[in-house]
């Protein structure tokens, strides 16, 4: 499908993905290919890794770290889960 996209388009989503506005550089892509949400995603995804190999040094953004960021709203959760749990607890408790 890349090879659909105009030069400028490419720029546009290439630059997208330097500044760290990935979403943004999925909606130029769909919007210029018309592809699904699925293929675009996986589109700038593979795009952006090359990005990275090629040109580390043009990133404005880090990479995404949506694993540890996953991680860290499940402790999050569990703590407070686990604090409303013994505040129950302790009322019940005669």
């Amino acid at each position: 499908m890349a090879q659909s996209l105009t030069q400028e388009q490419i720029a546009a989503v290439t630059d997208a993905i330097f500044i760290g506005q990935k979403i943004g550089a999925i909606k130029l892509y769909r919007e210029a290919t018309s592809a699904s949400l699925i293929e675009a995603k996986e589109f700038v995804e593979k795009l952006e890794a090359e990005l990275r190999l090629q040109y580390p040094d043009k990133f404005t953004a880090a990479p995404s770290s949506q694993p540890m960021t996953a991680m860290i709203v499940i402790a999050v959760a569990v703590a407070i889960a686990t604090a409303v749990i013994l505040v129950l607890v302790s009322r019940a408790a005669p």
